[in-house]
């Protein structure tokens, strides 16, 4: 996105629903990135500077990009004594990056081992389109 967007996200099963080009897959990208994805490919783009918005006709770029997930720890399933927790990461058009945890910088390592044995993580989600929620629920009705 090339200005700031929040989202909030309710309890339980989320599901991102609107029309093509609106954002839903940049959205599931970036979630995946701020926990640590490190294949540039899944996130649609051949390294991670692609990550960084490129500029418009009316926006000038940006050197560098950045994601922050907040997320509640009331339960104190995440091992940190904080009851909301700030996962962010920034990549820089040089090809640096930078990760935190509660706006202290950390390592990738630190980020993986908050969120490990908690289903939290990097592909910790689905993302199924329409046309296949359609076929499945033909096939299990007896449909097809």
């Amino acid at each position: 996105f090339a200005k700031k967007e929040k989202i909030k996200f309710g309890e339980g099963v989320t599901v991102i629903v609107g029309p093509n080009g609106c954002g839903k897959t940049n959205i599931v990208d970036a979630i995946r990135w701020v926990l640590g994805e490190q294949r540039p490919t899944a996130i649609r783009g051949a390294k991670m500077e692609e990550a960084i918005f490129q500029g418009s006709v009316n926006r000038r770029p940006v050197n560098r990009g950045s994601v922050s997930l907040t997320v509640t720890n009331e339960d104190g399933a995440l091992p940190i004594a904080f009851e909301e927790v700030e996962i962010g990461r920034q990549v820089f058009r040089d090809g640096g990056s930078e990760y935190s945890i509660n706006r202290s910088t950390v390592r990738l390592k630190d980020i993986v081992e908050l969120y490990r044995d908690t289903g939290l993580g990097a592909n910790a989600y689905a993302m199924i389109e329409q046309r296949m929620v359609a076929l499945q629920w033909q096939l299990c009705s007896g449909f097809v």
